[in-house]
């Protein structure tokens, strides 16, 4: 309501002073929660900025990422030689947003992870991608890790990842949206080590951090990279501020011109909760997660499929080879029924049910209330 009162457009500093400024401040609170390096956050060499979604960031630094690499070897031509890379479990945007920039869709890698591995992404296999790759003349510009991936909650190993990065001197890109949130809390920031290794990360408080759509935190290192990839600089719209470089322009820092005043609800969701409140928050959607996951283990007719990360459980009806299918009809029924809705996955050729909690207003009657209905619905499917 704030935002849309004030209809601040704060494309360039001199627009809207106050919107810029309180963007940098809400960027830098929200680094420091996570424990971000310095090298991240406008008080030390970095800098952050507020996008929609994490698919506008990952286009935002796969193009600083491409121009920096292409300046390096002399030329747009080259753009074919370019490669990406990223676990089967990253979240699908970036291969959309690695085609929006002009990579080949053949050229992006994804390497497959398995239930042995917890799903997450094995630092040999992207070695051994990366050196085929350049064996084949091809060019490794870009690494996704991710930190709670959306089928079933996986973290990739940062530091390994990030060491490999180093070597072959390449982008290595953090996205956190999920889980992200849930490493403000120090039981769990863990997670993020090995982030100093990182060119930059991304989360999203619009998932776990009580924060309204649409709300993507996006940290790098060198901003100059991004700003000397989507800059614009038209006759209209300098003046002495934006002249002396020592505002943010942030027209300059993502794909359209103009922009709300997202910083406004990040950082009314900051003051009026507060850390120890937005822990607990964290904490106690984790508890009802683990209270949900014991649910499951002691109906014989349930299986947990992936243990239970962060608030993400994966679970589903025990198979029979008659009744395949049972688990697709199981969450078709659950959310039919229109008092509550699961998603699915399928994570190495098992159907999933995901059970997701980490909306505002969750308490632990409704995950008991949950429980019950898809116990009632899966008697009435075995009957």
């Amino acid at each position: 309501m704030l935002c849309s009162g004030f209809n601040v457009v704060g494309f360039n500093w001199i627009s809207s002073p106050a919107a810029t400024e309180l963007e940098s401040i809400v960027l830098d609170w929200m680094g420091k929660m996570l424990k971000l390096p310095s090298s991240f956050l406008f008080s030390g060499t970095g800098g952050g900025v507020l996008h929609g979604s994490t698919c506008e960031a990952a286009v935002c630094v796969l193009a600083a990422a491409r121009d920096k690499a292409l300046k390096e070897l002399g030329g747009w031509e080259n753009i074919t030689k370019l490669v990406v890379y990223a676990s089967d479990q990253t979240h699908f945007t970036f291969q959309k947003a690695a085609k929006l920039v002009g990579i080949p869709p053949s050229n992006f890698r994804l390497i497959e992870t398995s239930f042995s591995t917890g799903f997450s992404l094995s630092p040999e296999n992207l070695r051994f991608a990366i050196e085929d790759d350049i064996k084949s003349g091809l060019v490794p510009l870009f690494l996704c890790a991710t930190i709670g991936t959306t089928p079933s909650g996986a973290v990739d190993p940062i530091a390994e990842l990030g060491k490999v990065a180093m070597e072959f001197k390449r982008w290595l890109h953090i996205d956190a949206a999920y889980a992200g949130s849930g490493c403000i809390c120090p039981e769990l920031r863990h997670y993020l080590d090995g982030v100093e290794l990182a060119n930059s990360i991304s989360m999203n408080p619009h998932k776990w951090f009580l924060t309204n759509m649409d709300c993507c935190c996006l940290w790098i290192k060198e901003p100059k990279l991004l700003v000397d990839s989507l800059s614009t600089d038209p006759e209209i719209l300098r003046n002495n501020a934006s002249k002396s470089k020592a505002v943010v322009d942030y027209k300059d820092w993502q794909i359209a011109l103009s922009r709300r005043f997202r910083a406004l609800k990040l950082w009314v969701v900051i003051r009026r909760h507060g850390l120890a409140n937005l822990m607990y928050h964290i904490r106690s959607d984790i508890a009802m997660a683990k209270r949900f996951e014991a649910l499951v283990g002691e109906d014989e007719r349930f299986e947990i499929v992936v243990p239970r990360k962060f608030a993400l459980v994966c679970f589903r009806l025990k198979p029979k080879v008659e009744e395949e299918d049972l688990n697709c009809k199981l969450v078709e029924a659950i959310n039919s029924s229109g008092r509550a809705f699961m998603s699915h996955a399928v994570l190495s050729g098992i159907y999933v049910i995901r059970c997701a909690i980490g909306t505002t207003l969750t308490q632990q009657h409704h995950v008991d209330a949950l429980w019950k209905l898809i116990q009632d619905k899966a008697q009435s499917l075995l009957m």
